[in-house]
């Protein structure tokens, strides 16, 4: 028996979001700090005077002071194995031999370009060890797996709980009554990631078009609570019940109406009769509503409560005003007594799609098209295994863009990210996992049905919840498929502003008051030759422009690291282009029945059947901004709105001042006018944005023959290297509101180091982590775009690097000036102290940089081994050149596998020319 087992924490205090005495003070953004060289002044970029505090739920809920429930979080030190482990699910197996890790967990480290079916596929093993507290005998103990990918079997002290199905849902598990108390005690989970047509998405990953990854790769929750419960609505498995469900109808700016339902459970051997307690605070903390109801739960049972409050003069939530109530529920007894509760951020607000007039927003059409992009959520590194921050983070950087809408591309994803998109207003198309592929064999649709079931139980309260997308991505899946998918919903979501989508060119898209279409061109004239009066439009994926489905050669696929010019063709391509293209400017052009388009891609990220990651993101896969990320921004409202995202005018150069750069210069700003000064001569030029011009708000503004390296050189021949600067004012109402200033690198002197963590503490959990990027830089500090060097990171503190040099984690090759590494936090709230170095140093190479940063306590206790814990590596890869050598047969068949994959490609360029992909 392990003695060193206990539960590992901070104080259980719930503290509130108060959203009313929150005073966030975004500060102007030094542009020398976040990637790009020069100064800024009025431009807001992406740090904060003071840390934002964002707050996730836990198995669906925010943790209730008080209320008899209570929160562990069971990511730290389990034991992790690749590949098969026979007998791995029983209590006295031996795994002193495995890594210790922590969740989440995607069983490998890899590199940025990790595409091509790079990682591993196959079976893992996880097992950790704990004591269970004695304060907790007589309560439900459930354990919550976020998700796991692939198909998965939970073992608690060798008894098989569950087998699950599919990777992108929770994995729920009553384990009450199989612990064992004051002693040692062993959750066993095998997983396998390997490609299965048996559940959904079903499409094997070296015809897929986006990776798979694997293991534990969400979080793990154990919950505690009394046996008189509010269930799991993902455990329960009652349609349209389980848990809490909150909508909403008669939604107006004088009032509204909040549907309740609660459903209860009695685990204990007496008959319950009680109370439900709803307490509706407003983001300022005064109650806007209350109200008790009797509830009468029979030993063994459960049953739903159904309620109604009508709120008076409700702030609604928008995506320019993303207002959050606080819905406390409390179960008490016939004394008062509380035995079960919890609390959910709502958004009082009606979403209605109505044909010819278009989206309708608490009951005013909205104003603009929303205009979005899809996620994957893979990360630089680490793939699927991203910790809240990082999917909070996420939706920061979309959202300072001016986006209102994600589409959740191909799959329900992290509840963090659909929290932070109730936080920061963004709408969310919630996706049910599935991408050109059908089985038809009856078990393949029941789990499809059963995954559509499910991401309307989590997600359901979700503010940002806008459209749902019940059917499988780009798929010629049956006749009946469709009604059948589109009737599970209604029958999960019986309320109002409940909509579905479904691609127009798809069987069965006539059960579906959304349709999916490009804008077709006549000129610039939108139309859709059969468009249905009753029916709305919406772009699901523009921006890609492909030669052909199989070699993906692109203008809007552009890496980071290509430089200047490749990134101003690809923010071209994706504002306004000189050939017809569904674009941001042709999504504005559009009526009212067409509603807006997402992005084809937020982020880079890996695929499965392409040797090439997608390079056509906004950012890179560490989240290091192109130039389109900035066109992005300018098309964002001038008005300063909101202090939980950016907001406001906005000025960006996107022109390097290098030897290679061009004569002209682009610019990118929301402002009415921009004057750009070359002070090299000292000569101004003023450009007006149009007005009462329909197409996208803010265009591309080109200076033409501006730079020009000669004159450069010939200044700095004389020491006057002073002189040589762009600079670009954003003016409104005639007064300067935003400023941009450009340099030409000089002779690279030192190593820069900053912190890209949107102003979100590190929290010591021992898997939250943060991007440091290291950069080449002057004198000055203008960073050296063109530069070959490697730097290496030292970490010493409570902190350790993701990644070494076999997934070129560290070192890291400069790209575009900068070398980004993952700082992960310990389970001991702390300093860190981060250093780069350039590789190879020597007496004239750049100066060494040394980055200081600090954990907080994490909010949720922990249950962990200490033991076990501090195994946990200082820095270590499960990636690439591990493995089983391969025979001669093995070598042979993948050979033949290959060469099936190539006319398997066949189909997949084929289905995705069916769908329309063309614009």
């Amino acid at each position: 028996m392990r003695k060193d087992s206990f539960f590992v924490g901070n104080n259980k205090r719930y503290i509130m979001i108060n959203f009313g005495k929150i005073l966030l003070l975004l500060c102007i953004f030094l542009l020398g700090h976040a990637d790009v060289q020069g100064k800024a002044t009025g431009c807001a970029g992406g740090t904060a005077s003071i840390t934002y505090k964002p707050k996730f739920s836990t198995a669906g809920f925010f943790k209730l002071p008080d209320s008899g429930r209570e929160v562990f979080s069971m990511n730290p030190a389990w034991r992790f194995h690749k590949g098969n482990a026979a007998e791995a699910e029983t209590v006295n197996f031996d795994d002193s031999g495995w890594t210790v890790v922590s969740l989440p967990n995607g069983i490998e480290y890899l590199p940025t370009e990790a595409s091509g079916c790079v990682n591993y596929q196959g079976e893992v093993w996880y097992r950790k060890h704990f004591t269970p507290a004695d304060t907790l005998r007589g309560k439900k103990l459930f354990l919550h797996f976020e998700a796991i990918m692939g198909k998965s079997r939970i073992f608690v002290n060798g008894q098989l709980m569950t087998e699950h199905f599919g990777g992108y849902l929770p994995v729920v598990v009553d384990m009450t009554d199989a612990l064992k108390w004051g002693e040692d005690n062993v959750i066993a989970v095998w997983a396998d990631n390997s490609n299965d047509p048996a559940y959904p998405p079903g499409k094997a990953q070296e015809v897929l078009d986006f990776t798979y990854f694997g293991g534990i790769y969400r979080d793990c929750w154990l919950i505690a609570h009394n046996p008189v419960f509010i269930t799991d609505p993902n455990f329960e498995d009652e349609v349209a019940g389980g848990g809490l469900f909150v909508a909403y109808d008669k939604v107006s700016e004088t009032s509204a109406e909040v549907l309740l339902k609660v459903h209860v459970r009695n685990d204990s051997r007496k008959d319950f009769t009680g109370m439900v307690e709803y307490e509706l605070l407003q983001p300022d903390g005064r109650q806007a509503a209350s109200m008790t109801n009797k509830i009468r739960v029979r030993a063994g049972k459960a049953t739903a409560s159904h309620d109604k409050i009508l709120i008076t003069d409700p702030a609604l939530w928008s995506p320019e005003n993303p207002v959050l109530y606080h819905l406390n529920i409390r179960i008490s007894d016939r004394k008062g007594n509380v035995v079960d509760g919890y609390c959910r951020r709502i958004g009082i607000r009606s979403v209605e799609f109505k044909g010819k007039e278009g989206f309708w927003l608490n009951g005013k059409p909205y104003e603009a098209p929303l205009i979005g992009a899809n996620r994957h959520q893979d990360f630089a590194v680490v793939g699927n295994a991203v910790p809240n921050s990082i999917h909070w983070r996420d939706a920061k950087k979309l959202r300072d863009t001016g986006m209102k809408v994600i589409r959740n591309a191909h799959c329900p994803q992290d509840p963090a990210f659909m929290d932070a998109c109730d936080e920061l207003g963004l709408f969310v198309i919630v996706n049910t996992p599935g991408w050109q592929f059908w089985n038809d064999a009856p078990e393949f649709a029941q789990r499809v049905y059963s995954d559509i079931r499910n991401l309307v139980r989590r997600d359901r309260n979700h503010a940002c919840v806008w459209l749902w997308e019940p059917v499988l991505n780009e798929t010629w899946y049956p006749e009946d498929f469709a009604k059948k998918a589109a009737d599970i919903v209604t029958q999960e979501y019986p309320y109002p502003y409940c909509y579905s989508g479904c691609d127009r060119g798809a069987r069965g898209h006539e059960h579906f008051p959304v349709l999916f279409t490009h804008p077709s061109f006549d000129g610039k004239v939108w139309h859709v030759e059969d468009a249905a009066p009753g029916i709305a439009y919406f772009t699901r994926e523009w921006g890609d422009n492909v030669d052909d489905w199989g070699s993906h050669n692109s203008p809007s696929r552009v890496a980071r690291n290509w430089g200047e010019q490749p990134m101003l063709v690809q923010a071209r391509h994706y504002a306004n282009p000189r050939y017809a293209y569904t674009s941001y400017d042709a999504l504005y052009r559009t009526p009212r029945q067409h509603v807006g388009g997402c992005l084809w891609h937020s982020f880079d990220h890996q695929r499965g059947y392409h040797p090439d990651p997608f390079y056509g993101g906004l950012m890179d896969v560490f989240r290091q901004p192109k130039y389109a990320y900035y066109m992005f921004k300018a098309q964002r409202s001038p008005k300063k709105q909101n202090r939980l995202f950016e907001t406001g005018p906005m000025v960006y150069i996107a022109h390097e001042m290098t030897p290679f750069s061009g004569k002209d210069v682009t610019v990118y700003s929301n402002c009415e006018k921009v004057r750009l000064t070359f002070l090299k001569n000292g000569k101004s030029f003023t450009y007006t944005q149009p007005t009462a011009v329909q197409g996208m708000p803010s265009p591309i503004i080109t200076f033409h023959d501006i730079y020009d390296f000669m004159e450069d050189k010939a200044l700095a021949r004389k020491q006057r290297q002073s002189e040589v600067l762009l600079r670009a004012e954003g003016l409104i109402d005639g007064k300067v509101v935003a400023t941009h200033e450009r340099f030409p690198a000089r002779r690279p002197e030192k190593l820069l180091l900053w912190v890209d963590n949107e102003n979100v503490d590190l929290k010591a959990d021992g898997s939250d982590f943060v991007t440091v990027v290291a950069a080449v830089a002057d004198r000055n500090g203008t960073i050296k775009r063109l530069n070959n060097y490697y730097v290496k990171f030292h970490v010493e503190g409570e902190g350790r690097i993701l990644g070494d040099v076999s997934v070129l984690a560290n070192p890291a090759p400069i790209k575009w000036g900068t070398a980004p590494v993952l700082i992960q936090s310990t389970l001991k709230p702390g300093k860190i102290k981060v250093s780069a170095s350039v590789l190879f140093a020597g007496s004239q190479m750049p100066v060494s940089a040394v980055l200081e940063l600090e954990s907080v306590a994490a909010e949720h206790p922990s249950v962990y081994s200490e033991k076990e814990a501090a195994l946990i590596p200082a820095s270590f890869t499960t990636g690439l050149g591990e493995g089983i050598a391969k025979s001669d047969a093995e070598l042979k068949q993948e050979q033949l596998q290959k060469e099936l994959n190539v006319r398997r490609l066949k189909e997949v360029e084929k289905q995705q020319e069916d769908f329309g992909e063309k614009k």
